[in-house]
This record gives C-alpha cells, structure tokens and sequence, in this order.
C-alpha cells in the first residue's frame, strides 16, 4: 500500500508537478485546496483543516502558498500541516526568497527579468507580489501577501514545532526549497532525505 502526501494548496497542480520522490507509485497524493473549480479531495485551505485527521499523512507538500498567507497567518497554517502529519512525516515546501530577489531591487532591477520561468520572464516585482500576467488576468488569489528568506522560513518551521529542517536556495530560480520532520532528525537523515526528493 502506497505512503500517502497531502498535496495542500495544490491548485491544478497534481504529483507529476511536486517532487522526484512524490511523483512515483511509492506514494498515493492526496489534493487539498478551497478552490472548488480545480475539484479537490478536500476542499480546504491550510487555515480551517478540521476535515483532515490528526497524524494521518506520511508527508506534505505544499509549493508557493505560504507567501499567499498574511503573514500573521503563516505559524497557524504550518501547525496545522505539522498536526497531520505522522510522528515520521515530514513536509516539504517551496516558495520564493525574498533575499536574493531584494539584492537584485537593491540593484534598482525591480522591473528587470532575474529568470524565465515557463509562463515568460519574472521580475523582482513578480516575485515579491506574485507574477503580474496572472494578476492581471484575474488570478487576484495568487497576490503574494508576505514573504520569506531562509533563515525566517527554518525559524518559523522550528516554531510551527518541526524537530528538524533541510533548507537550500535554488539560485536561477529565487526559490527556497525546505523540508522540515516532524520529529527531529540527524542531519544525515535530511540530506538523504532531500537527495530523495531532488537528486537529479
């Protein structure tokens, strides 16, 4: 029987689009989100999760939402991830760093590309208040309405009650990739961890 993930926030994004590791049949994806259009397993969002069951995934997974949270938001969000989570489980997640996109600003490139993405180039400005062509079409939920680095994000996963957290920056595209255990783990566990997840 197939280890199971919560892909939260998922929006039309399905496992194919997570990790190497999620992608495969070791593991069954179940989809959250409170966008009833994009047909959900649950609909909820990471705020108001009294539909999943305490500790009843293996893994989650969540990718460029935490920065769609008001910042005061954020801490409530990643408990309730860390509550439905096995004791083993852990949680990985992506989202923007705000430190690198911000030397570039610092560079007065606010409005210049730092990188292509498959949609077309992305500015600073996009990565700070969320990419203007999909604001502009009506995608107003996905405006950004805080912000991490990654010192702030391995603060706040070890607050939300995380025992352990791997972190890296992925330069050419201004993304934090972390994932934090719920349980505490040697350091060697989460690099193998991570290299199961993003070793090409």
């Amino acid at each position: 029987m197939p280890a199971r993930f919560l892909h939260a926030a998922s929006g039309n994004s399905d496992k194919s689009r997570t990790t190497r590791e999620f992608a495969t049949d070791a593991w069954q994806e179940v989809r959250m989100d409170d966008n009833p259009e994009v047909r959900p397993d649950i609909q909820a969002d990471m705020l108001h999760m009294d539909a999943v069951a305490n500790e009843s995934f293996d893994a989650a997974f969540t990718a460029y939402s935490l920065e769609r949270l008001y910042a005061h938001e954020v801490l409530p969000a990643l408990r309730s991830l860390h509550r439905v989570l096995k004791d083993n489980g852990y949680l990985v997640v992506h989202c923007a760093d705000l430190r690198s996109a911000c030397a570039l600003i610092a560079g007065d490139k606010l409005l210049e590309p730092a990188y292509e993405s498959a949609a077309g180039p992305v500015a600073p400005l996009d990565i700070l208040y969320g990419f203007r062509p999909a604001l502009a079409a009506g995608y107003t939920r996905h405006a950004n309405k805080c912000g991490f680095t990654a010192r702030a994000l391995t603060g706040t996963l070890a607050q939300a009650g995380f025992g352990s957290v791997w972190i890296t920056v992925n330069a050419p595209t201004y993304t934090i990739t972390a994932i934090a255990s719920k349980r505490e783990r040697p350091e060697t566990g989460m690099r193998e961890l991570a290299k199961t997840h993003f070793a090409r």
